[in-house]
């Protein structure tokens, strides 16, 4: 574990001893930080709220979570995120922190009052979609430089999308589905790349997926540019192999082929990954109701990512617990400052089986749906009271 982490984690396990009291047989982590949530609210409150939200992210022993901007309205404006701000206020029971949009409206066509909503917003994104325009994403950066914020970016080039909503390799060929190819991710990531090099930002990359971004990023690391990138516990165990005819299985960016699957692995091996973020995007039933082809982007992974990566990528001694608490809860504080809060407590000898219907979360598409994990969180104890206890 980091060197830097270990006196507050002693103390983190002293208190938990504390208040939890007899220990033997758990195992006590130190709160996780998710930097890429969407909690839906305001605007979309029946797919999920800062309340349903923060009390899913608990439940997963996560203590801070930091939500994406694609919201009605977008936090592109004081007014705008104010309207945010105010019900995490009320109703949020961890850290949640916004994110505020790139571009005005997240539409791509003019910078959003950066300036004025910078001190209250955690980083600038235009989550959901890429930022299409050279032009535009320069000046981004420029702005986000002087204020020494992080660009966090979606990476799509939308005129290589034709249609697409699985990946385009052989599951999509085998059931005629339209596919989405990976270079409508790496490409934008190359040219952001270049980008941030130029105007020295600080740049961080969504949800990566394919082996051709991780390349890129692990040069570009070497090269010396600012930038940290994160992927999903989906595309660490699944791949399209896994797909089946069901929503469940719809996200974005795809899944993708078994090979890039191994190079998003090699690259949580050699920390050119920096962090694992679930893309928590919940929605409605009937929103994930129509197939691979009908169903909307998105999956919930808060309350199971920890188990989901103890059990396959821990147990089976692909990493180290340590490796896992620095890409969960260490290395997303360290990058987007946030502090150390909190803790959680775990029975990592039970077992259960994953059943949606019993998430705290409002959305209920996960594609490990039915599948047997190891890791029962027991309690998540932030800001000096208890805010789960199973």
């Amino acid at each position: 574990m980091d060197k830097t982490i270990k006196p507050q984690y002693d103390e983190i396990k002293k208190t938990a001893a504390e208040i939890y009291g007899n220990l033997s047989d758990l195992t006590v982590l130190p709160g996780f930080c998710d930097v890429h949530v969407h909690f839906r609210e305001p605007g979309f409150s029946y797919k999920e709220t800062i309340l349903t939200g923060s009390e899913a992210a608990a439940r997963g022993g996560y203590t801070a979570v930091c939500t994406m901007p694609n919201l009605d309205p977008v936090p592109d404006s004081i007014n705008n995120l104010k309207v945010q701000t105010d019900i995490i206020a009320r109703d949020a029971i961890i850290s949640v922190y916004p994110y505020g949009a790139i571009t005005k409206g997240e539409k791509g066509l003019e910078l959003s009052d950066m300036e004025s909503i910078s001190k209250s917003v955690i980083a600038f994104s235009d989550d959901g979609r890429g930022v299409q325009d050279e032009g535009m994403m320069r000046a981004a950066m420029q702005k986000a430089k002087s204020f020494d914020k992080i660009i966090v970016a979606h990476c799509e080039v939308n005129s290589l999308l034709n249609g697409g909503y699985i990946n385009d390799g052989a599951y999509a060929r085998a059931h005629g589905h339209k596919g989405i190819c990976g270079k409508s991710e790496y490409a934008q990531i190359e040219r952001d790349i270049r980008l941030a090099d130029e105007t020295k930002c600080k740049y961080h990359v969504c949800h990566i997926s394919c082996k051709e971004s991780v390349s890129l990023i692990r040069d570009a690391k070497k090269s010396g540019v600012d930038i940290t990138c994160e992927t999903a516990p989906h595309y660490l165990v699944l791949d399209e192999n896994d797909l089946i005819e069901d929503g469940r299985f719809k996200m974005n960016p795809p899944l993708r082929s078994r090979e890039d699957k191994e190079a998003l692995f090699q690259g949580i091996i050699d920390g050119t990954i920096d962090m694992i973020a679930t893309d928590h995007a919940p929605h409605s039933k009937e929103e994930k109701s129509k197939g691979l082809a009908g169903s909307s982007f998105g999956i919930v992974g808060l309350e199971i990512a920890f188990p989901l990566m103890y059990t396959h990528l821990v147990k089976k001694g692909a990493i180290s617990l340590d490796k896992l608490i620095e890409l969960m809860a260490i290395n997303p504080r360290k990058r987007f400052g946030i502090p150390q809060e909190g803790f959680s407590i775990w029975d990592l000898n039970e077992e259960f089986i994953v059943d949606s219907e019993k998430f705290l979360s409002k959305g209920r598409a996960t594609p490990f749906e039915g599948k047997r994990l190891f890791g029962v969180n027991k309690l998540t104890f932030f800001n000096n009271k208890i805010v789960y206890k199973s």
